[in-house]
C-alpha cells in the first residue's frame, strides 16, 4: 500500500503519492519548476520521485485543470487554499526520552490551542498544569481548517497541523516540553467527515465517499475501501510516531459505519508503538500480521513499550470496542445525568435524563453506561451492556468543548448552578475511579463562556450563522426570532475573543480545590485503579446517592453525594476514614449536608474464615 503524501527519501528528493481514482492524469507542481507528470500505477494511484527538500512547496494538478493541495499535506503555511509544504520531522532534536504513563494515571485537561495563543502559549501553561496534578493535555483537533480560528472539527487536511498555531517544529517543541514535565499529550482526531471549505476529494477521488449513506455532514466516508482506511490509519500513526503524541481521542465514531475499521486502527497503532495495553479478540489475533504490513508499507515503527491512549466518543455506547484495543470512551451519560441534577435543564438531549436523573447517575457509577440497549427519547435502542468493564474504561466530565460550546450562549456551570453544588460534583469527578476530564478554565472556576466560533466568509459564513441560530429555535429561550438574533455570530472575531478564559473572572478558591482533590487522587485512587470494580450505588433521595467501589488493593472507596438543597439522612463513615468533605459546616455522621460530597476510604473487608 502506498504512503499518502510527500515523503523525503534523502536531503534532495522525495516520493509523492496521490490516490485520485477519478483523474486521467496528475502532475506535480513543485515551487516554480516545470510540472512533473506522476506515473499512473493502477487502482487510482499516481506517484513519482522528484527533486525536493524540507520546506519545498508544491501542489497537484488534476487533468490539467484543477490545482489542489495534497490531501495528506504535512503543512499548509498559507492555509487550506495555499500550497503544501514538505516537512522533515525525522531530524527534530528531541530532548526528552519518553515512554508515557499508564492509563490509570490519566487526569486530562482538554484545551483549544488557538485560545491559548498557539503552541507557544500552551507551552507556557504546562508547568502550572503539571503542578496542579494534571497528567495529560488533550488538544482539540489540529488538522488544517479554513481561516485563522475554528474549533477544529471543520478541518479538511488532517495531516497538516493548523498553520495559525505555529509550525510543525513548534508543535514538536510543545510535546517535548510536556514530556519533560511528565505530561502526556493527546490529540483529538476527526475521521468521520471533512469540513465544507477546502476539501476537493469529491472532484478527483469520489470513491472516498459513499452516496448511499448520509451523515449530518454529507456523504459518509467509505471505510470499506482499503485506500481510505489506510489514509486515516497513516494519519493516526503520523501523530503517534512522527510527533510522539501519546494518545488520540477519536471524534464521533458513531458516524463511522465500519466498526472493524476502528479495530484495525487500534491494532495497527498498538503494533507500531509496541504498546503494553492488552489487545483482545480480533485485535490481538491480527496484531503481528498488521505490524509486519506496516513495516512493509514503510510506515513508522516506534520503540517498544510505549504507553499510548486511544479514547472514543461514541453515541452508540459500543462497550465491545472497549475490549478491542481502546482504553476508554467519553461517558456522555454520566455528564448528562449530572447536568440535569445540577441545572434542572431538560431540553434537547437532556430529555433522555429528565426522569429520575439520580437513578441514571447511580447506574452510571455502578455500571458505566446508562443506556445499555434501552430506547432513547426517539424510541431507538442505544448501547451495549457495560457493567463488566472496569470503571477506568469511562471518561467522566462535568464540562467539555461540546457541552459548553453547543449551548447558544456558551455558559459554563459556574453560571448555571450554585458553587456549593458544583464543588460537590467536582469532588465526585476528581475522586471517582472513572478517568476525569477537565476543560480549560475549569480548574480556576472560570466564568467566561466558550462559544462556537469559525472563520468562514461570504455565503458559507451566512449559512453557518443562520444554521447555528436555527438549531435553537425549539428551545423556549430562543423561540422568538429576535431572541435568536442575540446568539453570537460564529464568524465574528469578538466571538472568538470572548471565549478566552481569563484568570480574573473566576470563582475564589477554585484552583486550590482542584489541587487538593488531585493530590488526594494521586495518593489514594490512581495507584489502585487496576483491578478495581464497582460495588453498586444506592439512591438516597431525588438528588442524593451513595456509591462504592473495590480498589485494586482491596480497599473500598465510598462517595456520598447530595446535589439537593436539603440535607439527606444517611449513616456516613466515621470522620477518620474520610478523604474529603465538600461541605462548609460541620454536620452529624447521620446526615449528608445539602450540596455536599463526602469521599471515604475504607479498610479492606475481612474475608470470612
Amino acid at each position: 500500500m502506498h504512503r499518502h503524501g510527500a515523503h523525503l527519501l534523502d536531503a534532495t528528493s522525495a516520493r509523492f503519492a496521490l490516490w485520485a481514482p477519478d483523474a486521467r492524469s496528475v502532475s506535480l507542481q513543485l515551487d516554480q519548476q516545470p510540472a512533473i507528470a506522476l506515473q499512473a500505477e493502477g487502482d487510482g494511484w499516481f506517484s513519482g520521485i522528484a527533486p525536493a527538500q524540507a520546506g519545498s512547496r508544491y501542489r497537484y494538478r488534476i487533468d490539467d485543470e484543477l490545482e489542489v493541495a495534497d490531501p495528506a499535506s504535512r503543512y499548509q503555511p498559507e492555509g487550506v487554499h495555499g500550497p503544501s509544504q514538505v516537512v522533515d520531522l525525522a531530524r527534530y532534536p528531541w530532548l526528552h526520552p519518553w515512554q508515557g504513563r499508564p492509563w490509570h494515571e490519566a487526569v486530562i485537561q482538554e484545551l483549544h490551542v488557538g485560545l491559548a495563543d498557539g503552541y507557544a502559549g500552551v507551552a507556557g501553561q504546562l508547568p502550572r498544569l503539571a503542578e496542579l496534578g494534571i497528567t495529560a493535555i488533550e488538544l482539540m483537533p489540529l488538522g488544517q481548517f479554513p481561516g485563522e480560528r475554528n474549533w477544529g472539527y471543520d478541518g479538511v487536511l488532517p495531516f497538516a497541523p493548523q498553520h495559525s498555531y505555529g509550525s510543525p517544529q513548534q508543535l514538536c517543541a510543545l510535546i517535548d516540553q510536556a514530556h519533560g514535565l511528565g505530561l502526556m499529550v493527546m490529540v483529538d482526531v476527526v475521521y468521520n467527515h471533512f469540513g465544507p471549505d477546502g476539501n476537493f476529494l469529491h472532484e478527483y477521488a469520489s470513491p472516498f465517499f459513499r452516496q448511499d449513506r448520509q451523515t449530518p455532514w454529507g456523504a459518509a466516508i467509505d471505510f470499506r475501501r482499503p485506500e481510505v482506511r489506510e489514509y486515516f490509519i497513516q494519519n493516526a500513526l503520523m501523530w503517534l510516531c512522527d510527533y510522539r503524541v501519546d494518545g488520540l481521542r477519536l471524534d464521533a465514531v458513531h458516524a463511522i459505519d465500519q466498526p472493524d475499521f476502528l479495530v484495525e486502527l487500534a491494532t495497527r497503532v498498538r503494533a507500531a508503538v509496541g504498546a503494553p495495553t492488552a489487545i483482545a479478540g480480533q485485535a490481538r489475533s491480527h496484531a503481528a500480521t498488521l505490524a509486519n504490513n506496516s513495516v512493509e508499507a514503510g510506515l513508522p515503527r516506534d520503540e517498544p513499550g510505549r504507553h499510548v491512549w486511544l479514547v472514543l466518543e461514541n453515541e452508540h455506547n459500543q462497550a465491545s470496542l472497549l475490549e478491542q484495543g481502546f482504553d476508554a470512551q467519553w461517558n456522555d451519560d454520566g455528564h448528562n445525568a449530572l447536568h440535569v441534577l445540577l441545572t434542572g435543564e431538560t431540553e434537547g438531549y437532556y430529555q433522555d435524563y429528565q426522569d429520575r436523573p439520580i437513578d441514571k447517575l447511580a447506574r452510571c457509577l455502578s455500571e458505566g453506561f446508562v443506556f445499555q440497549g434501552q430506547p432513547n427519547r426517539h424510541g431507538t435502542p442505544r448501547g451495549e451492556p457495560s457493567a463488566h468493564l472496569q470503571p477506568s474504561k469511562f471518561v467522566l466530565f462535568l464540562q467539555n468543548h461540546d457541552q459548553i460550546g453547543n449551548r447558544a450562549l456558551g455558559e459554563r456551570l459556574t453560571r448555571l448552578c450554585s458553587p456549593q453544588a458544583l464543588r460537590a460534583a467536582t469532588g465526585l469527578l476528581l475522586l471517582s475511579p472513572m478517568i476525569p476530564l477537565l476543560f480549560m478554565g475549569d480548574d480556576d472556576g472560570s466564568c467566561k463562556p466558550f462559544l462556537f466560533f469559525t472563520d468562514f466568509h461570504d455565503e458559507l459564513a451566512d449559512a453557518v450563522r443562520e444554521g447555528r441560530r436555527g438549531e435553537f429555535a425549539h428551545f423556549a429561550a430562543f423561540a422568538d426570532p429576535d431572541q435568536r438574533e442575540q446568539i453570537p455570530d460564529p464568524n465574528a472575531a469578538d466571538t472568538f475573543e470572548a471565549s478566552r478564559p481569563k484568570r480574573q473572572e473566576v470563582l475564589a478558591g477554585w484552583h486550590g480545590l482542584y489541587q487538593q482533590l488531585l493530590e488526594l487522587r494521586r495518593l489514594h485512587v490512581s495507584p489502585h485503579l487496576p483491578g478495581s470494580q464497582a460495588l453498586g450505588a444506592e439512591v438516597l433521595g431525588d438528588k442524593a446517592l451513595s456509591a462504592r467501589w473495590r480498589l485494586g488493593n482491596g480497599q473500598q472507596l465510598r462517595i456520598d453525594l447530595n446535589l439537593g438543597a436539603t440535607p439527606q439522612p444517611v449513616e456516613l463513615p466515621p470522620a477518620t476514614q474520610r478523604l474529603f468533605d465538600s461541605s462548609d459546616n460541620a454536620h452529624p455522621d447521620s446526615t449528608l449536608a445539602a450540596h455536599s460530597c463526602v469521599v471515604s476510604l475504607l479498610a479492606p473487608a475481612l474475608e470470612p474464615t
